[in-house]
């Protein structure tokens, strides 16, 4: 399983709306709204690195009011 952090510039007026359609989205884990260089942070999982980016292509950037995404991916430790 492959595991990557979305981080969105949304536009204002669509704040809510991204965060809402992002949590019904089923490889979300988390989304959490934040303050800073970017607007909303979502958790994604996927069977693998390809599998996100296609998430973040198909399903994330194509949300009305996402206007950029930076996404950092997962590695394990140890």
């Amino acid at each position: 399983m492959a595991i990557g952090f979305v981080l969105l510039h949304v536009s204002t007026v669509h704040e809510n709306e991204v965060f809402n359609t992002l949590s019904k989205l089923p490889e979300v884990l988390e989304v959490h709204p934040v303050s800073g260089e970017y607007d909303i942070v979502a958790k994604i999982k996927a069977e693998d690195y390809e599998s996100i980016a296609e998430i973040i292509i198909k399903k994330i950037k194509t949300i009305p009011g996402v206007t950029d995404t930076k996404t950092l991916t997962g590695k394990h430790l140890g």
